[in-house]
């Protein structure tokens, strides 16, 4: 199929024609755009098959672009009228262009969007929570601004406010109260809702729109708002829209991950998710460096417009002389995931480049090393199995356990059910992790994998020992101790660094990961820690008590077979 298969309406649009653009590189844009800008042309040319169940619909794209650039103002700076960029007529255009064929109804119910600061977000977040309210045909709509606190939420509600203020038109229409805007002709009503409100049961949302996602820690905002939408409204849709962050173990992290895998298109994630997930990703790419400020436009597709390269070259000049602020505009302007903390041993990128997929069947009757940790309290206990995959790649099998009580103080703010439902995570009824299920743990996987030896730390592990080793395992002590730790530590570090580490992209792992934080002592030997009392690494400490014992019987150059290694791990930090 041509592009004369295409209809002379969609090809003069903009947002036909920011896809063009992009894909001609007329348009400098980063991997992940130039990937959304095919997904649309491709899809575009496959809506002739009668199998392919939806189609692109001009009109019900521009409804939403001809409404903001109408009757929507700007609340700030010179400009007296809104006039959307080619980028922003792709987004819009696509979530709400796309229908299905045999009921006219929208094709994307989750749309995420992440651009640099100043790109103009609040255009997007006004504009579409205006149309949603007044616009999209829904009787009753119900509009939640969401943020992960009260105050920026009220600070997303209070621009939107100001947008139709700012309009003749809209002000007229539009009921604006302190906490809340009515759109009476449709009973509709737009209202800020956050993750600290204290009433968030009974919502009913058409549209949610959330803002500065990345500041989110947990999900439940976004499956309370979720699960009414799929049964109660007929056409809903949910927009999230940020910066990147550096919060390694939240919402957002995820469906940046999700996104790349539907953008890469190679049938990870399955049709029936992937069809209704659109994503429009501005960064740059793993391979450009920061400093270099030809590559920066790929995450600022407002540069130009709304600001300068000259104001973001004044800006890095001043952020790079200094570790906090140059991480801040790497993360914030040139949307890269990043942590403040220099020795933050396993940054986003390195997570998520171990996210290979081995299905067990493969490891079945293979030998393995162990290793665990235990809490001394109501906290995290982890036992985990390392596998040698012969390629210089190793399979990390890990597995935790932790309290109901623990679960319902809820300070980690992790998706426990979900963890529970993929077989991460044991949840005990008691006060305590009973250590009767850890020995049951490795019974079970004994009859599976040849466990070698299981490495402890001998600091609160007597009886879990004494009983594994009556069941014939045999076990190594782990002691505790700083001047040999640089072997396995680093190691398991460069592995991770070559993506050779294979845990099937482990939720629970990853956590602990990213919660990992590297201190020197005065020689030099490197300490894992974690970044603070709630950000728990018991997982990584199992990890690496069974990558000790891997290390023992594999040793590196310059490392003596009979050499003692330690792992040293901080019960008191752990714990």
């Amino acid at each position: 199929m041509t592009i004369t298969d295409i209809a002379p309406e969609i090809l003069a649009s903009k947002c036909y024609q920011y896809a063009d653009d992009v894909l001609q590189g007329r348009i400098i844009a980063c991997r992940k755009v130039i990937q959304a800008c095919q997904r649309f042309l491709d899809d575009l040319h496959r809506m002739r098959d009668p199998k392919f169940p939806w189609v692109f619909d001009l009109g019900k794209a521009y409804r939403p672009i001809n409404f903001i650039e109408k009757f929507c103002r700007p609340t700030k700076g010179e400009i007296d009228r809104m006039e959307l960029l080619g980028w922003q007529h792709f987004v819009e255009g696509n979530v709400y262009g796309w229908i299905e064929k045999t009921t006219g109804l929208r094709r994307y119910r989750e749309a995420l969007i992440l651009v640099a600061r100043g790109s103009g977000k609040s255009t997007i977040v006004g504009g579409n929570a205006e149309y949603g309210a007044s616009k999209d045909g829904e009787r009753g709509a119900e509009v939640d601004l969401l943020a992960n606190s009260k105050e920026q939420a009220g600070i997303i509600f209070e621009e939107c406010k100001a947008q139709i203020k700012n309009s003749d038109l809209l002000n007229k229409h539009f009921r604006a109260l302190r906490s809340v805007i009515y759109y009476d002709k449709t009973n509709s009503k737009i209202q800020p809702r956050a993750s600290d409100s204290k009433k968030l049961d009974g919502l009913n949302p058409h549209l949610a729109i959330f803002d500065e996602i990345h500041e989110f820690t947990d999900w439940k905002l976004i499956n309370v708002i979720k699960r009414p939408m799929k049964k109660k409204r007929k056409n809903p849709l949910i927009i999230y829209i940020s910066t990147m962050g550096t919060q390694l173990n939240g919402p957002l992290i995820q469906l940046y991950q999700l996104a790349t895998d539907v953008l890469n298109g190679t049938g990870a994630v399955k049709a029936s998710v992937a069809d209704r997930f659109f994503a429009y990703i501005a960064e740059i790419d793993e391979e450009d460096d920061p400093n270099d400020c030809r590559c920066w436009i790929k995450a600022n597709p407002s540069m130009g417009v709304l600001y300068q390269l000259s104001d973001l070259q004044e800006d890095w000049d001043r952020a790079k002389l200094v570790p906090e602020e140059r991480s801040d505009f790497i993360n914030k302007q040139l949307n890269v995931f990043t942590q403040t903390d220099e020795l933050s041993m396993f940054d986003a990128q390195t997570i998520r480049a171990n996210s290979r997929y081995l299905p067990m069947e493969v490891l079945q009757g293979q030998r393995c090393h162990g290793g665990f940790d235990l809490s001394e309290t109501e906290d995290y206990t982890s036992a985990c199995l390392e596998f040698d995959l012969g390629d210089g790649a190793i399979f990390a099998l890990s597995h935790s356990w932790t309290t109901q009580k623990k679960v319902d103080i809820d300070r980690e703010g992790l998706d426990y059910a979900g963890l529970v439902r993929e077989g991460l995570l044991t949840i005990s009824a008691g006060a305590f992790v009973d250590y009767t299920d850890v020995y049951r743990w490795f019974v079970e996987q004994a009859k599976r994998y040849k466990i070698e030896t299981i490495g402890y730390d001998p600091a609160n592990a007597h009886f879990l020992v004494q009983e594994l080793a009556e069941a014939g395992f045999k076990l190594e002590a782990v002691r505790q101790g700083a001047y040999t730790l640089n072997a396995p530590v680093k190691h398991l570090k460069e592995l991770f660094l070559a993506g050779k580490v294979v845990h099937n992209n482990n939720r629970m792992l990853n956590w602990y990961l990213s919660n990992v934080k590297v201190c020197r002592d005065r020689a030099g030997n490197w300490l894992p820690t974690k970044q603070n009392r709630y950000r728990k690494i018991d997982g990584f400490a199992a990890l690496l008590n069974a990558h000790t014992e891997y290390m023992r019987a594999h040793p590196e150059p310059g490392i003596k077979p009979d050499a003692h290694l330690v792992t040293v791990i901080n019960l008191k930090e752990v714990n």
